[in-house]
């Protein structure tokens, strides 16, 4: 899968559930995670990140939005139930993004909420756990940015094989045909 994804929080009632978000950022191979707002127990999330991610993963913590960074190209999306919100079966994600959870009880900010270029929910029908909601929305960015085979239309395995990418002539090989195809144009 090309791109990249980090995954964080805006502010947190409960370090279990960062915990167990953690966690399953580094299963589903995020490039970084990070709080904001936060005064996250590493001891206590440990309880429930069993994979001790910031030990492999890039760990930041931002103290207010004004410290806030995200690399260059880096899209922020916000998971929130709001009603503007896309939702998330029918969002494309970005190749580089950054997704960020609010507050098991308050959710993300105005401002935060902001600085998002795509706010998504996920359609339920009541809020779910925050290490959940984060499950979803990394499971769904892997369903739709991996290299998987085809749904079958019945149940079962997939019929068909994952089609082979098609990759052009380096760039490099492509500019040098077109300059020459200049060059005897003139």
């Amino acid at each position: 899968m090309k791109g990249y994804f980090g995954i964080g929080v805006e502010g947190i009632s409960k370090a279990m559930n960062v915990g167990t978000l953690f966690r399953t950022a580094h299963a589903f191979g995020a490039s970084f995670v990070f709080t904001l707002r936060a005064q996250y127990n590493r001891h206590e999330g440990s309880l429930s990140d069993t994979s001790d991610t910031p030990r492999s993963v890039p760990t930041y913590h931002f103290a207010d939005l004004s410290t806030f960074r995200l690399p260059l190209g880096c899209r922020l999306v916000g998971v929130e139930i709001v009603e503007d919100a896309i939702e998330l079966p029918s969002f494309r994600h970005p190749r580089q993004a950054a997704y960020v959870l609010g507050a098991e009880r308050e959710g993300l900010s105005t401002d935060v909420r902001a600085c998002c270029d795509y706010v998504v929910k996920i359609p339920s029908r009541f809020s779910v756990n925050l290490g959940i909601a984060g499950a979803l929305v990394m499971y769904d960015r892997l369903l739709t940015l991996g290299r998987y085979a085809p749904r079958p239309v019945a149940e079962g395995p997939p019929t068909e094989e994952v089609p082979l990418p098609a990759f052009g002539e380096p760039i490099y090989k492509r500019r040098a045909r077109i300059r020459q195809k200049l060059q005897s144009k003139q």
